[in-house]
């Protein structure tokens, strides 16, 4: 994310269209666990500022905070953004997790987010951004004052570009740098790496996630329907119909990694571009970053992720919990 996205960032929590959201416990007192946690619980929904996590004082979030978790048992979702982006970036999705009975966590991943690109270009975040979500699991598992009431059985991950990649790897696939590397012919920090044999091994995979959800994700010519044979969960797939630009995202690669995907993945199409999957733009960020908020013409995103939302809970639902179990 550039210092201009990320500028016009802090102005995405405070601007766009807000659905009632649930609790909100913030995560700031460790760099390796910067983020959010949304459940559910009762309480007066208010605009809850983010204090060290933001870059400026207009940035908040809406929800009820540090209030009692409402419920036992429930399942767990835990988040990974794209590249360069940070926590929020997918709000709408948590808040309707939430608000549907699920504890869900999100955070920046430590040298990939809006704040920190250092490691954005390499090939050693593609190994970082997994083990960032095996800790964030343990954190809510074992150390998350309120995890008496979350089921270690029944937990979840959704992901997006990146976050899909990394997604994949931890419910079971291998990666295939090599077959990358006779594809990648530019010198950016990651082809230069894949060409030189400079790969991540030993990659992180967590059998405690029962379920995932990913949306179009990135550097999709690593995988083979060989290295994607170890994915054993259940998943929803989404991906989106058109090309964009800069993305590291081929939607005709995206499909081919789709369709080598063992078992019955639950699998969806939207006739947009990548950033679709990203909560819907305010008419300030629109005008600020056309780029992320422009959709093709006849689409909407607003009554998408109205959609996408629900499909989403619904999935997890199903996976996780059981009707019986939510409400």
């Amino acid at each position: 994310m550039s210092k201009a996205l990320w500028a016009c960032a802090i102005l995405w929590c405070c601007l766009i269209a807000r659905a009632p959201a649930a609790g909100i416990q913030l995560l700031d007192s460790d760099p390796r666990l910067t983020g959010a946690i949304w459940y559910p619980c009762a309480g007066e929904v208010r605009d809850i500022p983010l204090g060290p996590l933001a870059v400026s004082p207009e940035i908040k979030l809406a929800g009820v905070r540090d209030c009692p978790v409402t419920g036992a048992k429930l399942p767990l979702i835990v988040i990974s953004h794209g590249r360069g982006s940070w926590f929020t970036m997918h709000q709408d999705t948590a808040e309707a997790l939430a608000d549907a009975g699920f504890v869900v966590a999100a955070i920046n991943h430590p040298g990939d987010n809006g704040r920190d690109r250092s490691q954005s270009e390499g090939l050693a975040v593609w190994a970082t951004r997994p083990a960032d979500m095996v800790r964030l699991v343990d954190f809510m598992l074992n150390d998350w004052k309120d995890r008496a009431a979350i089921d270690p059985a029944r937990i979840g991950f959704f992901g997006f570009s990146k976050g899909a990649f990394t997604g994949l790897l931890l419910v079971g696939a291998t990666p295939d740098y090599q077959r990358q590397a006779s594809r990648c012919t530019n010198d950016t920090p990651f082809c230069v790496q894949l060409r030189s044999g400079d790969v991540p091994h030993n990659l992180p995979q967590d059998a405690r996630i029962k379920a995932a959800v990913l949306a179009d994700p990135a550097h999709s010519g690593v995988f083979t329907g060989a290295t994607l044979a170890g994915i054993h969960v259940p998943l929803q797939v989404w991906r989106s119909e058109l090309a964009t630009e800069g993305t590291g995202v081929d939607p005709e690669g995206v499909a081919r990694v789709f369709a080598a995907l063992p078992g019955t993945p639950e699998i969806h199409v939207v006739p947009a571009g990548h950033f679709a999957f990203l909560t819907p733009c305010s008419p300030a960020f629109a005008a600020a970053l056309p780029r992320f908020c422009t959709d093709p013409p006849g689409f909407d995103r607003v009554a998408f992720h109205r959609g996408f939302d629900a499909s989403v809970v619904r999935f997890f639902r199903a996976q996780l919990a059981g009707e019986r179990d939510m409400r």
